[in-house]
């Protein structure tokens, strides 16, 4: 998420101009002719976008084609699309969130790419990654990279103190005597980062099977008010300051000022730029914790899709296709320390030696929980979607866990048809 609404302000910086809305995929020549050039829409943050950048126009100059890449800020990024595409326009390639695939192709905005060579080229995918390209049925894009969360621990300030990287909230709790009170760990207010404390609580938002709305649920609840209960024992800290918090947490975690944060893959080569972790072996990771053992984290990642109506598609399959390739996906992982979603590119000993790949690839396997593949999945978790105002109410101490559950609970329904609480 990513896929958040606060692992967004990364990227809101970033300069998009009208040009993005207007026209920028759009093309004269006949729908069953080629362009030759692709638009592509990247929704990475700025730490991330040089590398994605310079490796489209290698593609580009292989595939012999053109790629105009166009970096969008990830929070507007979803809704511009929307609006674009709907007009028929936008790019012909979109960098997209997982949790978007499923939404953008039930409104019949993604080209369906299940007879391509693209759909048939999934041996060699994380399964997982696979699945985030699928809605009823059918193919809409190819995995680019897989991520999940873990806890982020400055190694010399647990060492100092003689603590180790706690499993559990009370192994938090019983830390942060060493480590300062609230200087123990930053909570993200960001609604996604709310799903680490209701996964491993053994709970999720929905319940897809049985069309039950499940964020009220007993173990719901009892996963949010572990996260309340971290700030009420003064061994967390938080920030309702929704706009800013995402940069406020990164910079008081680059400084030194708290020992540990929870966050994904996509921070790791921004965090060994700081001073702090100038010494690479001070940065450590591992699972998020949990009630009683490490817990759960939500599955993120991005797939590359093509817009339904593009004048580009045969060299927006090439070009999709290389940049989720072995090859650039390995680039991507030494660069960046983003987990391949390709298991050849996860075996890569280059891929292997990155910081970011070995401390989150083994998360995947028991400390990832997937979201469920329903179109509305994304917008409870989106900076302005319902579950946000309860979190944040929560953390601030205006509504206790249930209330809170409970008031996320009732907004959801109306953008759940067909579900009821439970």
């Amino acid at each position: 998420m990513q896929r958040s609404t606060f692992r967004i302000v990364v990227a809101a910086g970033a300069a998009i101009g009208l040009a993005a809305l207007a026209g920028c995929g759009g093309s004269s020549t006949p729908a069953e002719s080629d362009s030759g050039t692709v638009v592509f829409w990247d929704t990475s943050g700025p730490d991330e976008t040089p590398v994605f950048s310079r490796i489209a126009q290698d593609c580009a100059q292989k595939g012999g084609y053109k790629v105009q890449v166009e970096q969008v800020p990830f929070a507007q990024a979803k809704n511009n699309f929307k609006t674009a595409a709907q007009g028929g326009q936008g790019p012909d390639v979109l960098r997209t969130d997982v949790g978007w695939v499923a939404e953008l192709a039930k409104l019949g905005l993604l080209a369906d790419l299940s007879d391509t060579d693209a759909a048939k080229d999934t041996g060699d995918y994380n399964s997982l990654a696979v699945a985030s390209t699928k809605y009823d049925g059918k193919t809409y894009g190819v995995p680019q990279v897989i991520d999940t969360m873990g806890l982020y621990y400055n190694k010399k300030l647990l060492d100092a103190a003689g603590v180790a990287p706690p499993k559990t909230y009370d192994e938090i709790k019983a830390a942060s005597a060493k480590l300062g009170g609230d200087k123990t760990i930053f909570i993200n207010p960001g609604s996604y980062y709310a799903l680490p404390f209701i996964y491993s609580a053994g709970a999720d938002l929905v319940d897809p099977a049985t069309k039950k709305i499940t964020v009220s649920s007993p173990k719901a609840v009892e996963g949010l008010q572990a996260a309340k209960g971290l700030l009420d024992a003064k061994a967390a800290r938080t920030s309702l300051d929704s706009a800013n918090a995402y940069n406020n947490i990164e910079a008081a975690f680059k400084a030194g000022e708290v020992a540990m944060i929870v966050n994904g893959p996509w921070a790791y080569s921004g965090y060994l730029k700081a001073p702090s972790f100038s010494d690479k072996a001070s940065l450590g990771v591992t699972a998020v914790p949990g009630p009683t053992g490490p817990g759960k984290a939500p599955q993120g990642g991005h797939d590359y899709t093509i817009r339904q109506g593009t004048k580009a598609k045969p060299s927006s399959l090439k070009f999709i296709q290389c940049m989720s390739s072995t090859e650039s996906q390995v680039e991507v992982s030494k660069s960046l320390g983003l987990i391949p979603t390709r298991k050849t590119a996860l075996d890569n000993a280059d891929a292997k030696a990155s910081g970011g790949v070995a401390a989150f690839g083994p998360l995947l396997d028991s400390n990832t929980q997937a979201r469920p593949s329903v179109p509305e999945y994304s917008a409870l978790i989106d900076g302005g979607g319902p579950l946000a105002p309860s979190y944040l109410a929560l953390l601030g101490g205006t509504k206790d866990a249930k209330a809170a559950a409970d008031e996320a609970a009732q907004a959801f329904g109306p953008l759940l048809p067909g579900y009821t609480s439970g």
